[in-house]
C-alpha cells in the first residue's frame, strides 16, 4: 500500500488523452506498488474519501504512471484541476466481471468473439470498464452494439474510440 498527496492535472494536447483529468504517480511511488513494472495495472483504495477499485494505472514513460480521473471519481472527490488530494492505493488483483449480455452477444458473432479473446487481458478490460461505465440500460445496449461492431472489424479499444470520435457528427 502507498499513500501520497497529488495535484489534479489535465492534459492539454495529448492525442486521445486530450482533456483527461488525472493524477501522476512518480516512479518511486509506482515502484512500491509493483516494482519494475512498465505496463498498466489496476489499483484499489481511495482518493480523499472516495473509494476506488479496478482503476488502471497507465504508464507514461520513465517509470511514471497516471490515474485518469473519470466523471464519477471527480464527483466523488468534489475537486477539479489544480486541487490537491490524498491517495491511498494498493494493487487490485480482482478480475473484472464482463457483463453477461455482452458475452451473449459475442456468442452470436464468432469473429468478434475470437478477436476479443485474442486481446490481452488489459485490452479486454478496457472494453469491460467502458461497457460498465454507464448507468442506463439504453446506454449500455448502445455501447455493446458499438463494441461488437468494432470487434467484428478487429478493432482494439483505442481504435474503436478514435473512429467513434472521428465519425461523430457535431
Amino acid at each position: 500500500m502507498v499513500q501520497f498527496t497529488a495535484i489534479i492535472q489535465q492534459f492539454e494536447e495529448q492525442g486521445e488523452k486530450t482533456g483527461w483529468t488525472y493524477i501522476e504517480l512518480p516512479p518511486a511511488i509506482a515502484g512500491q506498488l509493483k516494482p519494475g513494472t512498465r505496463q498498466s495495472f489496476r489499483v484499489k483504495g481511495r482518493l480523499d474519501k472516495h473509494r476506488i477499485e479496478g482503476v488502471a494505472l497507465l504508464p507514461m514513460g520513465g517509470g511514471r504512471f497516471i490515474i485518469p480521473i473519470n466523471a464519477a471519481m471527480r464527483k466523488g472527490i468534489r475537486k477539479k484541476k489544480g486541487a490537491m488530494l490524498e491517495a491511498v492505493l494498493s494493487v487490485d488483483t480482482k478480475p473484472l466481471a464482463i457483463p453477461p449480455e455482452f458475452l451473449e452477444c459475442l456468442e452470436d458473432e464468432p469473429i468478434a468473439k475470437a478477436f476479443f479473446n485474442e486481446l490481452k487481458l488489459s485490452h479486454r478490460n478496457y472494453y469491460t470498464k467502458w461497457l460498465t461505465g454507464v448507468k442506463t440500460e439504453t446506454a449500455r445496449t448502445k455501447r455493446i452494439s458499438q463494441a461488437i461492431t468494432a470487434l467484428s472489424k478487429k478493432q482494439d479499444f483505442g481504435t474503436m474510440i478514435r473512429n467513434m470520435k472521428k465519425n461523430r457528427i457535431d
